[in-house]
């Protein structure tokens, strides 16, 4: 193994960003409505740094959003998001509850945004049963559970959901349930695929699914065939059958050095993807296939570029 490609997997270790996949999983699964609806990211409460995870806003107050995960909002929407390692607490739900007053009392007008027009959603992994106990105990909220992953908190002035993503049905909420470092459903790998295939010019489907190979790299590695395979097939699409008409040319090439060149180069970007793809980098993938003079920095990065091509 040569160093560039010992530093690649060093790199990888690093912690993964999650947020970012997330705010592009919340605009696929909302874009059915995305028309009348406003995201915003780590939008920031006042002048020190106090970030909401996701802001929502309907354009248009009185339409109703259709999908699941939406059918509580709102005007003003709020958005707390747990990635897969971390966990829901007692203290972040009033944290998030804070943020939501603090949201309404920083607009630019006294009450210029009503009470009633706030909601508050709460995402995370796992069912966190400590902080809906002290709900139901503490505040006397009432749980109420609407279709899998889906829970309602009722009692409060300002509507409260829970989503909770393992429990999320892959046929309503794939991109969701697919934000995840567990990924093992072979049906719900061929439906993420199969999406993503038709959305490859997408930069939210690309972030939401970078984050998904990197989160389940192992998965993608030869161990596990299927992922691989899957994968494989998918981009040896986007390459626009670049290897092989690279073997075509090698076969009409009069010249047998050139032949032999072309042919080369054909297994070294066959190499060059397999590893792109097994380190989570969707996007060079891409890249290499249309840029040529990108394609050959990567060979070298990964010392796979001969001197003869």
């Amino acid at each position: 193994m040569n160093k560039d490609r010992e530093n690649a997997r060093k790199h990888d270790k690093t912690v993964l960003q999650w947020h970012p996949a997330f705010f592009a999983d919340i605009q696929i699964e909302l874009q059915e409505d995305a028309d009348s609806l406003i995201f915003e990211n780590e939008h920031q409460l006042g002048t020190k740094p106090m970030e909401i995870d996701v802001l929502v806003i309907k354009k248009e107050d009185g339409k109703m959003i259709h999908k699941n995960i939406g059918r509580i909002f709102r005007k003003h929407n709020i958005i707390e998001y747990k990635s897969p390692d971390d966990y829901l607490s007692i203290d972040d739900f009033y944290k998030v509850y804070g943020y939501a007053c603090f949201y309404k009392a920083d607009a630019r007008a006294v009450n210029m945004i009503q009470i009633q027009d706030l909601t508050i959603s709460l995402v995370c992994s796992k069912y966190p049963r400590k902080l809906m106990n002290h709900l139901k105990l503490e505040r006397k909220y009432r749980i109420q559970k609407i279709e899998s992953g889906i829970y309602y908190v009722n009692g409060d002035v300002i509507p409260v959901q829970l989503i909770v993503i393992s429990e999320l049905d892959p046929n309503r909420n794939l991109w969701l349930r697919s934000l995840t470092n567990h990924l093992d459903n072979e049906n719900m790998i061929r439906q993420i695929l199969g999406e993503y295939n038709g959305n490859l010019d997408n930069t939210l489907y690309r972030s939401a699914m970078n984050m998904i190979v990197k989160a389940n790299k192992d998965k993608f590695k030869e161990g596990d065939v299927l992922m691989c395979e899957a994968l494989e097939e998918l981009f040896m699409e986007i390459m626009p059958d670049r290897v092989q008409k690279l073997m075509d040319e090698a076969q009409k090439a009069r010249d047998e050095e050139t032949a032999q060149k072309i042919e080369e180069n054909a297994v070294q970007i066959n190499k060059l993807t397999s590893i792109l793809l097994e380190e989570g980098r969707i996007d060079d993938v891409k890249r290499a296939s249309e840029d040529r003079n990108y394609q050959k920095k990567l060979l070298k990065e990964f010392g796979l570029l001969s001197e003869k091509v």
